[in-house]
């Protein structure tokens, strides 16, 4: 199977999917990384890795449907069967959604519906929380709410600053994102509404 990673900025969970599968964890290929940001550090990234990458500005584009567009025809020239978004900060409309549906999954840094949106980690600390975590779940029409593939917890202690709980969700991220691809590329997973059903 062919894998693309939708990345906006550092990429560390680009990164770690690429280590995964390296590594054998899971049999796909990391075949394209589409990124929205010029100054995007992933693109380093695929560079040093040797992935191919589609650098798209959607300044360049009349729309977002064009903008998109763009992005399915190289999908489908790649022959795509997996979208991994790691950290791509646009929402994707629903037409592309309709076309990759159940294919498009997301890593999120808090435990949804809890401290949905781009300030997560910052939100959970601010708010107070004892508990927060990971969630790995598939993507829809709406921000953070499509259906929960993985979730895991971390607790926040007190001695803890936003930059160490930070660190901890990373490194949790790293460690279950290629968890989810695995279950979905083995076939494992079958939603039926809003759960995610793992054989």
């Amino acid at each position: 199977m062919n894998i693309a990673v939708f990345c906006s900025g550092n990429g560390s969970n680009f990164q770690a999917i690429i280590n995964a599968a390296r590594s054998g964890l899971f049999n796909a290929r990391i075949t394209l990384m589409v990124c929205d940001n010029p100054d995007a550090y992933a693109l380093s990234r695929a560079k040093k890795e040797g992935v191919k990458a589609l650098l798209i500005d959607i300044k360049n584009f009349p729309s977002q449907e064009t903008f998109e567009a763009r992005i399915m025809d190289e999908l489908i020239k790649e022959d795509i069967g997996l979208i991994c978004l790691a950290g791509y900060m646009r929402l994707l409309l629903s037409g592309f959604i309709n076309k990759y549906r159940e294919k498009i999954i997301n890593i999120h840094p808090a435990l949804l519906p809890s401290f949905k949106g781009t300030r997560a980690i910052r939100d959970a600390f601010d708010y107070g929380a004892k508990t927060t975590g990971v969630t790995a779940h598939f993507v829809n029409e709406d921000m953070d709410a499509g259906p929960i593939i993985l979730q895991e917890t971390i607790k926040i202690e007190e001695n803890d600053t936003k930059e160490m709980l930070e660190e901890k969700i990373h490194k949790l991220e790293h460690r279950l994102y290629p968890e989810a691809i695995k279950l979905f590329i083995e076939g494992r997973l079958k939603v039926i509404g809003r759960r995610v059903n793992i054989s």
